[in-house]
């Protein structure tokens, strides 16, 4: 057992939403035994929107270790992402003003835990990156699109740290987007927060089932259309692959081995011993596939939005400058959202800029570079892939 001393000042939320179909009683113990971990090194809360009588059986399994609450209502008008209601009733419950948002496949440790706390000194929001933990087909594929994204920027984890009193000022993030990190990041930085990546951080995270996988391709392409830039770049991959297909085969293969050096670089920044070396070779395929699912993701958009658990999402993420004019009025606020709260909804003192540089070499929790040899950058929530 972990003494008190040994405690985490830390609140660690895991937002579920389970049906019993998606589902079964082999995950609820698994996710029992990760909540009894977590609970000997921090404050636990699942919050859960899984439907009755579900919900009372994860009740009995999990009450042993966490806090079990339900999320916030649904609102009156347009749709909602049942994670963002979930997600802000643990921000909202929170015993520390250190929370920790990670979903129910994301397993962290000690180390990890306290690495994100250690990197929300310098910053409102923390983004570490995320690793598959074991490495079926589907998780090569959808890893490689990690890795491209680290080699170029960064990935978009399942967890991330939080200052509670920022976010609590903010009045939450808006219930009512698909792209609920990127969301969560715009509205922090709009706050006047600071938006940190921590690739050095490395949680890792169970592999998706394949019908889980499949089910994201098109939602994950929509995200895109909150980035005007790379939403472009995914949807012109389609027709220059036929084009080149059909009058330049030997671009075609140049561009391929372009994307897996790109990988391959990707590989490195993540850490070679974390993932195989046969996983940048999958990024072409995760090319083509984005360049399919984008154009998908945009008939959806003409049907009205993408399907989100029985909802139609039309809105992937609002932009910083639309968040930015609905949180000016907070912000001119004294002690308002400049302030890093000492504790729960507290002002504190202004927190400063993150360090400049690079995203530096990624390395577990247990294994962290003293502070002066580290690298790290503030993550423009807007410039974020």
């Amino acid at each position: 057992m972990t003494s008190a001393s040994d405690r985490l000042p830390l609140e660690v939320v895991v937002p579920v939403r389970w049906t019993r179909t998606d589902r079964d009683e082999a995950a609820s113990r698994a996710l029992a035994a990760h909540l009894a971990l977590l609970a000997e090194w921090a404050d636990v809360t699942v919050v859960d929107g899984s439907p009755e009588p579900l919900r009372r059986a994860h009740v009995e399994a999990w009450s042993s270790w966490a806090r079990v609450l339900q999320p916030l209502p649904a609102p009156l008008h347009g749709p909602a992402n049942g994670k963002v209601l979930g997600a802000m009733a643990g921000v909202l419950a929170a015993r520390h003003d250190a929370v920790v948002l990670a979903d129910d496949d994301v397993r962290h440790s000690r180390a990890t835990l306290a690495a994100m706390l250690e990197e929300l000194d310098r910053a409102d929001l923390v983004l570490p990156l995320n690793i598959s933990s074991a490495w079926p087909w589907q998780a090569r594929w959808d890893g490689a699109r990690t890795l491209l994204n680290v080699a170029v920027a960064t990935d978009w984890p399942g967890t991330v740290a939080l200052r509670a009193g920022l976010v609590r000022r903010a009045g939450g993030w808006d219930p009512g987007v698909l792209f609920e990190n990127l969301e969560l990041a715009r509205t922090v930085a709009a706050a006047g927060g600071t938006v940190r990546r921590a690739p050095w951080v490395v949680v890792p995270r169970e592999p998706p089932g394949v019908d889980h996988f499949v089910g994201q391709r098109v939602r994950q392409a929509y995200d895109d259309l909150a980035q005007p830039g790379r939403l472009a770049l995914e949807a012109a991959v389609l027709p220059v692959v036929l084009y080149a297909a059909w009058r330049r085969p030997a671009a075609l293969l140049a561009a391929g081995g372009a994307l897996v050096a790109l990988a391959a670089r990707g590989r490195r920044l993540a850490g070679a011993d974390r993932v195989p070396a046969d996983v940048p070779l999958w990024a072409p395929l995760w090319a083509l596939e984005r360049g399919v699912s984008v154009w998908l993701a945009l008939g959806s958009r003409l049907r009205g939005g993408v399907r989100y658990h029985g909802e139609r999402l039309r809105t992937a993420a609002h932009s910083t400058r639309d968040l930015e004019a609905r949180l000016a009025p907070t912000r001119e606020r004294p002690g308002g959202l400049l302030g890093r709260g000492d504790g729960p909804g507290e002002p504190g003192e202004p927190g400063g800029p993150g360090e400049p540089g690079g995203p530096g070499e990624p390395l577990s929790g247990a294994t962290r570079p003293p502070r002066s040899s580290r690298r790290g950058a503030p993550c423009p929530a807007d410039r974020a892939p």
